[in-house]
């Protein structure tokens, strides 16, 4: 927990708590119910009897280091413009997609049904397995590496955490990791400043 929350009252943390508590409600065929959506086209089946057993966060921020404008949804569905700024230029052509996206003040937006191979992960191996998007749940967070995550954030994510995991019993308290688990040398995100006790505090609270 970070230092400004050590000084304030103790009606913080109960509003945390129930922040949490407040289930989100994921349906048959993969949806977040009463969450807003942005279908992109960056997905596909997943294999035959892959089972749902990996979380993975993310850190994602454009352009690099800026909040806000919309770019990241855009980029999920193909509509970036590489005009509007050097880095979109850059990244053009680029097709992926995560299953869900949370703001920085801890809007939730789904592009890809969870039951769907999102194209999150890249080259990555978890536990000797290679194509974790086979098998796992993308989760990009708005933010970079060299910045801490705010309070709605971690406390939708684990909102999210909590519901998937009733969701697909395989999803186990250590089927949880970073990007950079499972592409290290290759990616950082969510990057050092990801506070992994708090969100398992929040999770368990």
């Amino acid at each position: 927990m970070t230092p400004d929350l050590l000084h304030k009252p103790i009606e913080i943390f109960t509003g945390l708590s129930l922040a949490v508590q407040s289930k989100l409600k994921i349906k048959h065929d993969g949806w977040l119910q009463d969450t807003d959506i942005l279908a992109s086209p960056n997905f596909e089946q997943r294999p035959d009897n892959a089972e749902i057993d990996l979380i993975v966060v993310h850190g994602i921020s454009l352009p690099p280091g800026e909040y806000g404008g919309g770019y990241i949804q855009q980029l999920f569905t193909n509509q970036l413009d590489p005009r509007e700024h050097e880095y979109f230029a850059e990244i053009e052509g680029l097709r992926v997609s995560a299953h869900c996206l949370i703001e920085r003040n801890g809007h939730l937006v789904q592009f890809v049904s969870f039951n769907d191979r999102a194209w999150h992960a890249g080259a990555s191996c978890w536990q000797g397995r290679d194509n974790c998007n086979d098998f796992s749940i993308g989760i990009e967070l708005e933010g970079c590496d060299d910045e801490g995550y705010t309070d709605a954030q971690y406390q939708q994510l684990a909102r999210l955490v909590i519901s998937l995991r009733k969701q697909y019993p395989a999803l186990t308290e250590q089927a949880l990791c970073g990007h950079s688990d499972i592409a290290p040398g290759r990616k950082t995100d969510p990057g050092p400043c990801f506070d992994w006790n708090r969100l398992n505090t929040l999770i368990h609270s």
